[in-house]
């Protein structure tokens, strides 16, 4: 209500220094930045506007705001978030949003400088970041980063989810019981996912637990499950890699004898095409074991267009093939 006394104000003001069409396109700036304010302050009217970037997010929070928020997601099935552009309309999205939820850790690679605006004026919730450091792993070599793709420990999802409610409930105080008791029923699930997931990989003996894919994503996964990870490219897609890349991994697998290595749904099969080549030409078979989803979830409408389908497809397609 004192920025509306305000806008009056300065509109009188302003009438008596600049000409009429002048003076009403400035009145109405300043009565959108009035109504940004309001906005800031927690008042909506209706369901909370989520917008999300990956599909792990959007599902999560999903589960946790129930009817009471209208969830988007940005980036679909197959789409790499390392790579991903906003459009237009993805801004339109984002601008229009009460509550942003984006990964963080540099995921989002060329998003992260528009996000990291919007949080000037709007609740953006880096969630991957709102994690304890001593949880997060670093990749080899670049003691400055941190692996963003924590998903893939079920265990440490499940402290995302946390974050997330928190959000949610200071963002929408008024139904914060609601996102509390749908976020602990959802835990409960995740709780036993977890134990699955533990439960099929030590089905595999030791040494067949060797998980080799197009980028290492899958190092928290590894930690989380005791399997030994490598991939070809680094934690981000947008990393090089050139032949002494694909030549190591030929080394690695045939002298381990590995039977399978593993695509990602949002990456380009080529480059393991290549390795499984240089492996034939050193005598070694090495199968491709099968798609995994990486940094995006499968289709809509199919198990794996969920978090726990998509976990629950990956962890049966390295088990099958590696057994």
């Amino acid at each position: 209500m004192a920025n509306l006394f305000v806008v009056v104000y300065v509109s009188k003001r302003l009438r008596m220094r600049y000409s009429l069409p002048l003076f009403f396109i400035i009145l109405l700036l300043l009565a959108l930045l009035a109504c940004n304010d309001q906005t800031t302050n927690n008042t909506y009217n209706g369901p909370l506007r989520v917008v999300c970037t990956t599909g792990m997010i959007g599902d999560a929070v999903q589960h946790i705001a129930g009817s009471k928020a209208k969830v988007r997601t940005l980036m679909r099935s197959g789409v790499d978030p390392h790579l991903y552009k906003a459009t237009q309309g993805d801004l339109e999205l984002l601008t229009a949003a009460d509550v942003i939820f984006f990964n963080g850790l540099h995921l989002e690679g060329k998003m992260t400088e528009v996000l990291r605006k919007l949080s000037r004026t709007k609740r953006v919730i880096a969630l991957a970041d709102s994690l304890p450091s001593e949880r997060l792993m670093r990749p080899s070599g670049q003691p400055h980063a941190y692996d963003p793709h924590v998903w893939f420990d079920v265990s440490l999802w499940r402290e995302v989810v946390l974050v997330a409610t928190r959000a949610l409930a200071q963002a929408d105080p008024i139904h914060q019981q609601v996102y509390h008791q749908n976020a602990e029923a959802y835990l409960v699930r995740l709780d036993s996912l977890h134990q699955w997931v533990q439960k099929r990989m030590a089905a595999l003996p030791p040494d067949r637990r060797v998980l080799v894919t197009a980028h290492d994503a899958f190092g928290y996964f590894g930690r989380a499950y005791q399997a030994e990870v490598r991939g070809l490219q680094g934690i981000s897609t947008a990393s090089e890699y050139g032949l002494h890349d694909v030549s190591a991994l030929v080394d690695f697998l045939t002298q381990r004898r590995i039977k399978a290595i593993f695509v990602e749904s949002s990456v380009p099969a080529k480059a393991l095409e290549a390795v499984v080549e240089g492996c034939a030409r050193r005598g070694h078979v090495v199968a491709i074991g099968g798609q995994l989803y990486s940094d995006a979830l499968g289709e809509t409408g199919t198990p794996a267009g969920t978090y726990e389908g998509m976990v629950r497809a990956n962890v049966e397609t390295i088990v099958k093939s590696l057994q």
